[in-house]
């Protein structure tokens, strides 16, 4: 594959209370012509992530309509994400719109907690309601540590979440450090979930610790994911599968590396593809996990 760089197309928007810094693992859901609605998520002055959302046109990346508040706020005190919210995907299904994310709370063995939860939207995406103060998919005998970073599609009229589990913290020059790989969970209404110990993508060797924020698209012919792997620093991954179950990596086939210089010159993460205007396109983050905004890239050879 290879993938031509459009360059930036939204930069992290300060200003506001609730976009202190960053705008990070970006969702697109298509609009009319070249227009897409971008959810992301922000930063406050004290860490704390919520998602929000801009209305913006690919044909002009510098037009951007921001919405004044944010989509999704974190939860009361006590709760699994009472420290922030992350949005990963969204589906359509039945006349609703589910939108899957990540909670964070603070940790003090380890510096952080996380768990996957869903909202519900019944107007559209217009507004969201959390289906319930606790995850749909947190810690079990399976993944004892942490879930996080989901991607659902409806799939021959099951839901089918890609996830990421911690595996362990380990400590490395006497701090915590984590190490996680992606699995796979199912569910027939979206908010139950059945997880197992199916592993969808492991690590490729003992310098690669993170493997997250999976994007899954079903074309005819197979399934593929994008992700983002890390050793040193942030890189996209890419895998093929034939059932979404059985995953090989094919990470040297992506053709979309790191720059020369610039946003994206550090690293690479959190990749979203669709399809629209009759090309596939990536949205993705580059230096400082969305410090320096939402980047853009089209497919153009395959």
């Amino acid at each position: 594959m290879r993938w031509e760089k459009q360059g930036l197309l939204l930069e992290a928007p300060g200003g506001r209370w609730w976009t202190a810094s960053r705008a990070m693992v970006p969702i697109a859901m298509p609009e009319d012509g070249e227009r897409i609605l971008l959810h992301f998520s922000a930063c406050d002055t004290e860490g704390r992530t919520r998602v929000g959302r801009a209305l913006v046109d690919l044909a002009a990346p510098s037009w951007a309509k921001l919405q004044a508040e944010p989509v999704l706020d974190f939860g009361p005190r006590g709760t699994f994400d009472d420290n922030g919210v992350t949005a990963c995907s969204i589906a359509d299904h039945g006349g609703r719109r589910f939108l899957y994310y990540s909670g964070w709370n603070k940790g003090v063995t380890v510096p952080f907690y996380l768990a996957i939860g869903c909202a519900v939207s019944e107007d559209g995406g217009a507004t969201f309601t959390k289906v319930s103060p606790a995850p749909v998919l947190g810690r079990t005998r399976f993944d004892p540590i942490f879930t996080t970073s989901p991607w659902v599609i409806v799939d021959g009229g099951r839901f089918r979440m890609w996830y990421t589990s911690c595996v362990e913290w380990r400590m490395e020059g006497g701090r915590p450090h984590h190490r996680y790989r992606i699995k796979y969970a199912e569910s027939r209404d979206g908010i139950e979930w059945q997880a197992g110990d199916r592993i969808a993508i492991d690590f490729a060797g003992d310098d690669e610790y993170a493997l997250s924020r999976p994007c899954v698209i079903r074309d005819p012919d197979r399934y593929r994911m994008w992700f983002s792997r890390r050793g040193d620093r942030y890189r996209i991954g890419y895998a093929e599968s034939q059932d979404g179950l059985r995953w090989t990596r094919l990470d040297a086939a992506l053709g979309l590396d790191v720059s020369a210089v610039g946003w994206d010159s550090e690293m690479v993460e959190y990749p979203f593809v669709f399809d629209q205007g009759g090309r596939r396109q990536m949205l993705y983050n580059g230096n400082g996990y969305g410090a320096s905004g939402i980047g853009r890239a089209v497919l153009v050879a395959r």
